[in-house]
C-alpha cells in the first residue's frame, strides 16, 4: 500500500485480518483494527500507527465509532476491508436457527453495516476503496455449511451490488474469496481432524493450505490506488479450486 494510506480492518486480532493490518503498517500507513475479542488486540499496542477498536461488526454504532476513530486519530479514511467472519456448520434441519441468525448476522449483515459506515468518510476523501472477505464457499455449495454458504454468497452479490451503486461516489467496492486458509480459526479443525484436512487439500491443485499473508497481499492491491479501475470483482485466492470442474481431483506431481 502507498505511504500514509490510513484502513479500518474488522476481524483484526488474527488471521488475515491481523496480516492486512501488518501490511499497512509495513508499507507506512496506519489502520484501525476492529475485533469482538478486544483482548486478542494486544499487539497493536507495540505501534502508534495502529489504534485497536474492541467492538461487534453487527452493531451499527460499533461500526460507525470504529470510522470515526480513524478519522480523529489519523485524520482521514482510505479503505475498510470488511474482514470478520463466523462458521458454523450443519444441516438444514440440524442447525439452531439462533446459530444460522448469528451467521448471517455477521457474515452480511455486518459487512452491510461497514459499507454504509464507511461511504461517508470515504466520499469526504473524495473516494476510496471497500474490501469484504468472502469465501469460495459464497461461490458453491459445501455439505453441511449451508448457513455459511448462504450468508457468504449473500456477500458476492452485496459487493456487486454496492460496487455499482457506489462507483459514482469514486469508491470500489470488490471482495476477496480465500480458499483453505490457515488462521486461528481453522487450525484447531486441521489439529483435530488432520483427515479432513488432507481430503480438503485433495481438491486444492497447488496442493497445500494458504496463509493469511497470501490474502492479505491480494486485499493490499484491492485497497490500494493501484486497483483504480478495479470494482465489483470477485477475486478468488483458493489455491486453483475454483479453476476446476469439480469432478476430479487435480494431478499431484
Amino acid at each position: 500500500m502507498p505511504a500514509g494510506l490510513v484502513a479500518v480492518v474488522t476481524g483484526a486480532a488474527s488471521g488475515i485480518g491481523r496480516a492486512t493490518v501488518e501490511r499497512v503498517v509495513a508499507a507506512g500507513g496506519s489502520a484501525v483494527a476492529m475485533d469482538l475479542d478486544g483482548e486478542r488486540l494486544d499487539w497493536v499496542d507495540s505501534t502508534e500507527r495502529v489504534a485497536a477498536f474492541a467492538g461487534d461488526v453487527t452493531d451499527e454504532a460499533a461500526n460507525l465509532a470504529a470510522v470515526s476513530l480513524a478519522e480523529e486519530r489519523f485524520g482521514r479514511v482510505d479503505s475498510v476491508i470488511l474482514n470478520a467472519g463466523f462458521p458454523a456448520a450443519g444441516s438444514m434441519e440440524g442447525l439452531p436457527l439462533e446459530q444460522f441468525d448469528r451467521v448471517v448476522e455477521v457474515n452480511l449483515k455486518g459487512p452491510l453495516l461497514g459499507i454504509r459506515a464507511a461511504a461517508p468518510a470515504l466520499r469526504r476523501n473524495g473516494g476510496g476503496a471497500i474490501v469484504v472477505t468472502a469465501s469460495v464457499s459464497g461461490l458453491g455449495g459445501d455439505p453441511g455449511m449451508f448457513a455459511y454458504n448462504a450468508a457468504k454468497g449473500g456477500v458476492v452479490n452485496l459487493v456487486r451490488a454496492a460496487a455499482i451503486e457506489l462507483a459514482n461516489q469514486q469508491i470500489r467496492v470488490n471482495a476477496v474469496c480465500p480458499g483453505p486458509i490457515r488462521t486461528h480459526m481453522t487450525e484447531p479443525v486441521i489439529e483435530a481432524d488432520p483427515g479432513w484436512a488432507e481430503g480438503l487439500l485433495a481438491h486444492v491443485p497447488l496442493g497445500r493450505w494458504g496463509e493469511a499473508d497470501e490474502v492479505a497481499a491480494v486485499i493490499e492491491f484491492l485497497a490500494s490506488p493501484a486497483a483504480s479501475f478495479v470494482t465489483g470483482v470477485v477475486l478468488p485466492v483458493d489455491g486453483g479450486i475454483r479453476a476446476g470442474s469439480g469432478q476430479f481431483r487435480p494431478p499431484r506431481g
